[in-house]
């Protein structure tokens, strides 16, 4: 074949390469805004098309969806045919709305799509978790859970109460494209949303656009409820269950002909929150209260407007084992979070698309000892500041789209530490305010060059100043290649990036007393550096009678790796650079077809290592081997398999499989035994008003040490069986 020259060279490239790529959603409706069901949307561009169709709520989407200039074309029975210019952004887009005229009798289209030659946009790590596959995976919809994430996404875990994706734990939030800015480590537990708030959930671990800086580890963007698909209407959802839980939601929203608005308020409790340190659950209380608005104003075909707030705290009890129990050690951790942001998005009638998204978000952590601690009593209460503006420009220029743009944020850290001996007087009572900001720029190349072949390319320049002050200059080239199918085979795509990140270093500091008490200790303490990272990801993505397979191959390789670890028995945990880490991994996601009309099959398996190399080179400086050592965060094979029926008489059932092959057993080498938990949801429709649910996890109550890590306690068990039951109610206003 004449493409085999290419497809070697591809293979034997120095590095990977990479292609963006995000989820599009839209709603089809008629000139009063009922939605069109069953309607089918094609999604054009000069190369290819693409089509679905609606849903009951006339909603549709598209996933790995690369930003450029495309036309969606809805047409349904009744109605005339609708076209409509629109540019997909890399910052967040809004929901594209496909309104539907009725159709005279006289007219009639066709509408046909052109063979797909190449999906060029599944270069990028990504994965998609709609609304529904939340709700129906038992315990996902719960405050605080990251089983949205752990579920679906390959190599995520949550292992000392801190999620991990690829053998990092330093990842980036965004809520409807909006940064969540956050540079500190190990400081907060569950995600900046509740999950009931969320209308998808986009992930990428990989490839990333450079247009995007920062925690390099795993990218979420939160979509929330637009409310264009909403005419007064509200759900009230409400849960009981084991262990006193209950998470409650009151969520509603409408429309007008330009404007939307979506609000929710929620609150949750548990007396099972955070991981335990032994078998028996005690003092592990968890309350939580969030709040969200989201309004949408469309000023004119060109301009849109999207301003969010999104509100949320939490209370935890450290968990305790029974001697701690008795001794009457009750420590907390309060946390809280305010998210305020917009996104202005201004596109051109030549598709030049002009974003702005300006933030505001405050975070807050503070770790409360009780009396009855010893050697030390501590209140570490940290409140950060973070404050700025991400902006892009995207200019459609045929074949190729160009992006550029910068990014500029401020930080202000507000630290108090209060350290006293037990029995004993006052070891610290220390205020720490430091400040740091960020100016990044960044241009990107993105060229459909032949139908079978893409190709990206991209840098993006940072400078920050803090407690020290850096620079960056990342480079991010990527490409996807579709390879000719042979008799009807199927079409395979090689992808694959190469990528460098550099990820701002945490505003931790400590002098005068603290800082004599560390040298006390055997501890020194110096500012952190930024962790530099390369990545490399190589893979192929098959689609095979309706499945879907995918295969990937990275290797990460950091220096100045940001971690954390415990002052001695103090409570207080301060990050830490490792010289150097490498993570290598293989990675499989499975995607079937509906099988038999009822039932649908996702498959994530990584497998994976996780090694450091000493010295300590910032941060709380303690002895770390000068050669390679296992991570403790380190597990070689991790698999997540959902399987969800939908069962007569309006009725379905999920069933969630997980499988762990241990993490790390103190300092390793060994590891600590293989584990499996099965989760179960069961729930049926009422009409169109009422549904209820019966939920399971860890059906079988397996209880085993999950590990033995140096954080909240120093050893976690796995959580016993929950179960609860689970109502939604949807009513108009």
């Amino acid at each position: 074949m004449r493409l085999f020259p290419l497809v070697l060279l591809f293979l034997s490239l120095p590095f990977s390469i990479w292609a963006q790529s995000i989820t599009m959603q839209g709603i089809v409706h008629d000139p009063e805004h009922r939605p069109v069901a069953h309607a089918t949307v094609l999604l054009e561009s000069p190369s290819a098309a693409r089509a679905t169709t609606t849903n009951d709520n006339g909603e549709f989407s598209f996933d790995s969806v690369a930003p450029g200039g495309y036309t969606l074309v809805g047409t349904s029975k009744g109605f005339a045919a609708k076209r409509l210019s629109i540019t997909v952004t890399a910052s967040g887009n809004p929901v594209f709305h496909l309104e539907l005229a009725v159709q005279s009798q006289s007219q009639q289209v066709t509408v046909s799509a052109k063979a797909v030659q190449l999906n060029r946009e599944t270069s990028t790590s990504q994965t998609t978790v709609t609304a529904l596959q939340i709700q129906r995976a038992p315990g996902a919809d719960r405050a605080n859970s990251l089983a949205m994430i752990t579920d679906f996404v390959p190599g995520a875990y949550v292992v000392h109460n801190m999620l991990h994706v690829r053998g990092g734990h330093q990842e980036s939030w965004f809520l409807d494209g909006i940064p969540v800015l956050n540079t500190n480590i190990a400081s907060n537990v569950g995600p900046v949303v509740d999950p009931g708030n969320i209308s998808s959930l986009q992930v990428q671990t990989g490839g990333y656009s450079a247009e995007y800086g920062g925690r390099g580890y795993g990218f979420f963007d939160a979509m929330t409820p637009s409310g264009f698909n909403l005419n007064n209407q509200a759900e009230l959802t409400a849960s009981a269950g084991n262990f006193g839980q209950t998470h409650d939601q009151l969520s509603f929203g409408s429309h007008t002909q330009r404007a939307a608005y979506y609000a929710s308020l929620d609150g949750n409790f548990s007396q099972l929150g955070l991981y335990a340190p032994s078998p028996e659950v005690l003092h592990d209380n968890t309350a939580g209260l969030g709040a969200l608005l989201s309004v949408t104003y469309n000023a004119s075909d060109e301009d849109q407007l999207h301003v969010l707030a999104s509100l949320r705290g939490d209370n935890y009890q450290i968990p305790n084992t029974p001697a701690q129990q008795a001794s009457g050690i009750a420590d907390r951790d309060l946390e809280r979070d305010t998210l305020i942001g917009m996104i202005w998005t201004h596109t051109s009638p030549r598709g030049i698309v002009l974003t702005s998204s300006p933030f505001y978000h405050f975070n807050r952590a503070n770790f409360v000892g009780g009396p009855s601690d010893t050697p030390f009593v501590l209140n570490d209460n940290r409140r950060s500041l973070y404050y700025g503006d991400l902006t892009s420009l995207i200019i459609p220029l045929g074949a190729q789209t160009l992006t550029s743009g910068f990014e500029v944020w401020g930080e202000h850290d507000d630290t108090l530490f209060n350290l006293r001996a037990n029995p004993g007087s006052a070891v610290s009572a220390q205020r720490f305010t430091p400040s740091a900001d960020s100016e990044a720029a960044f241009l990107e190349d993105s060229w459909h060059a032949t139908p079978w072949l893409g190709l990206n390319g991209g840098v993006h320049l940072t400078r920050y100043s803090g407690l020290v002050t850096e620079t960056a200059a990342d480079p991010r080239v990527g490409a996807s290649l579709l390879l000719p199918s042979w008799r009807r085979g199927p079409q395979v795509t090689l992808h694959g990036y190469y990528a460098q990140y550099y990820q701002q270093p945490p505003l931790d500091t400590i002098s005068g007393p603290l800082l004599n008490f560390t040298l006390q200790q055997g501890f020194a303490f110096v500012p952190l550096q930024g962790e530099r990272d390369k990545q490399w990801d190589a893979g192929l993505s098959v689609p095979l009678h309706g499945w879907f397979v995918n295969f990937d191959h990275f290797r990460t390789d950091a220096s100045h790796f940001l971690d954390h670890d415990e002052l001695e028995s103090s409570d207080i945990f301060l990050p830490l650079t490792d010289a150097a880490a490498r993570v290598i991994g293989n990675e499989v996601t499975l995607r079937s077809p509906e099988i038999a009309h009822r039932a649908r099959l996702r498959v994530a398996y990584s497998n994976q290592i996780a090694r450091a190399r000493g010295p300590v080179t910032g941060g709380l400086i303690k002895f770390a081997p000068a050669g390679w050592f296992l991570l403790d965060h380190d597990q070689r094979n991790t698999l997540n398999a959902v399987l969800t029926t939908n069962l007569p008489w309006q009725s379905w059932a999920s069933v969630v499989y997980t499988y762990g092959s241990g993490f790390l057993d103190g300092d390793g080498p060994a590891h600590l035994p293989p584990n499996s938990l099965v989760g179960l949801s069961m729930g049926k429709q009422f009409g169109e008003s009422l549904s209820a649910s019966l939920n399971f996890t860890n059906l079988a109550n397996a209880r085993y040490l999950l590990d033995n890590s140096n954080t909240f306690g120093g050893t976690h068990w796995q959580y016993p069986r929950q179960f609860y039951v689970q109502l939604r109610w949807r009513l108009h206003y």
